[in-house]
């Protein structure tokens, strides 16, 4: 799943986008209200953090316009102000939860687990290839009755070919979606963690799930 943070105080965003990475979601990170708002009309976000005070445009602003072009992703607002006018306003605007700084990540963790289960059914949460099953919500990997340990960069890629079964992947999407903006194309980074990864999904399985496309990129599927 991909989060869009948007925090301008650098040591919270680095604190909070850590975290969320170690538990395995896409975090991209905007330091301005102008460029969060940006990247969320372009990009397809599973849930959005917005804190409230912001340089250019102010997270209110930025919750308020994208509901009102229809963007129901979920919302969750940070802020050092705790008054309760502060929380009905953010409410009122939009925003799906409100979290005072300072937080626990813990805290903010199991808010973001709760939005993203109320915004996704049930029967979604379980992403399934062949006999390759997938649990969105408890990361849990597993085929034909064996559960897969993954490392967090090895899961999020997993989950987006998982997303897009049946679909070829290039590398630049890959760059794009499950690491970070500032990604080096041109080390052979994807094609090791690919190898990894199928090690982890296809050895000792009788049909292989991940296939090489020569030139072009990767494709799951059975």
């Amino acid at each position: 799943m991909r989060i869009l943070l948007v925090e301008d105080e650098e040591r919270i965003a680095s604190f909070i986008a850590r975290g969320l990475k170690e538990s395995h979601y896409v975090v991209d990170v905007a330091s301005d209200g102008e460029k969060g708002l940006f990247m969320a009309e372009i990009n397809e976000y599973d849930l959005a953090i917005l804190d409230i005070m912001l340089p250019k445009k102010d997270g209110i602003t930025i919750c308020r316009e994208l509901r009102n072009k229809g963007r129901d992703l979920p919302i969750l607002m940070l802020s050092a102000k705790d008054s309760t006018d502060d929380k009905i306003r953010g409410l009122n605007i939009g925003a799906d939860d409100y979290l005072a700084k300072p937080f626990a990540f813990k805290e903010l963790l199991a808010r973001v687990q709760a939005l993203l289960r109320r915004q996704k059914p049930s029967q979604g949460q379980i992403l399934k290839v062949g006999d390759l099953q997938l649990n969105q919500l408890t990361h849990k990997v597993i085929r034909q009755d064996k559960e897969i340990e993954l490392t967090s960069k090895e899961y999020m890629l997993l989950e987006y070919f998982m997303l897009n079964a049946g679909k070829l992947i290039s590398r630049t999407m890959i760059s794009e979606h499950v690491w970070h903006e500032d990604f080096d194309s041109f080390t052979n980074v994807i094609d090791v963690f690919v190898n990894y990864l199928r090690k982890k999904i296809d050895k000792g399985f009788k049909k292989p799930l991940i296939h090489t496309i020569r030139g072009s990129g990767y494709c799951l599927k059975e």
